[in-house]
């Protein structure tokens, strides 16, 4: 069953397999117990088993997702930084992209952001300043997050299950430069998520994403430095939520970026009625 033992924090905890977390992910349904005094440092070795199982069917890793880059939202969890989890290749989709409403167990949707990594520079860099260095693109991004779980969300059970990766759809790459005002760019851009009806649902702006979304990069390469892992050429890096998690309905969602290039950009999703 690929049980997690051997991982006993002092209070103990109820033990949660991999298997049991795959299932709900390729059956979608939601997890109802376990992993009550999880900690975190385990948590996050039970998502990189996790994380293998899946990729069996859903390919490789593509890139990263950091999670809870908020103040107010590391405040709720009881956290002093983000978390993270990982993408896997099928997970990723292109826009226009189309799902079913009920395309996981707890389905949600989000405007967010991704950046690619330009080159493996990135993983030397000592100042956030030179971050925007390695950086070739800006990708618009709305996520599709699933949180699997049905009792109450602690960060190790979100970090468990892989920070809720299941899909995300990408709009067209916005190419880079490391000058002056791409800073103010990533500092300034605004995103807006319509929903059915083309109903103003949500809005963020960049520097929601930890002050600056430059600032979530440099957290997320120091973190996997310190692992022992380098970010690749290429890596896809999803930089926090921009706007709140909401529960999709049947209709078209569009999310329209202002500020990143000289017109608006969007990405588009369609969820349809399940069959």
């Amino acid at each position: 069953m690929g049980l997690l033992t051997g991982l006993i924090s002092p209070s103990g905890y109820a033990e949660l397999s991999v298997d049991e977390v795959a299932a709900a992910y390729f059956e979608p349904h939601l997890i109802e117990q376990g992993a009550d005094d999880l900690a975190l440092d385990d948590a996050y070795r039970l998502q990189q088993r996790y994380v293998n199982a899946l990729s069996a069917e859903l390919g490789p890793r593509t890139g990263y997702k950091v999670a809870m880059t908020s103040l107010s939202s590391q405040q709720h969890f009881g956290l002093s930084e983000p978390l993270y989890g990982q993408f896997l290749k099928k997970m990723l989709l292109q826009s226009p992209a189309q799902l079913p409403v009920n395309f996981g167990a707890r389905g949600l949707v989000e405007a967010d952001l991704l950046v690619r990594v330009g080159d493996s520079g990135i993983n030397e860099v000592i100042t956030v300043d030179e971050v925007l260095t390695h950086i070739d693109a800006v990708i618009p991004f709305i996520e599709l997050p699933d949180p699997l779980w049905s009792t109450s969300l602690t960060a190790a059970r979100l970090v468990a299950v892989n920070c809720g990766a299941r899909y995300g759809v990408l709009g067209e790459p916005i190419a880079v430069s490391a000058r002056p005002k791409w800073q103010r760019r990533l500092q300034a851009f605004n995103v807006a998520l319509y929903g059915p009806g083309d109903v103003l649902l949500a809005s963020g702006n960049g520097d929601d994403l930890l002050s600056g979304p430059l600032n979530v990069v440099f957290w997320l390469l120091r973190r996997l430095r310190s692992e022992g892992v380098a970010l690749q050429p290429g890596d896809l890096l999803s930089l926090g939520s921009l706007t709140a998690p909401l529960s999709p309905t049947v209709g078209q969602y569009r999310a329209v970026y202002q500020g990143l290039d000289s017109n608006p950009v969007t990405v588009n999703i369609e969820f349809t009625a399940d069959e």
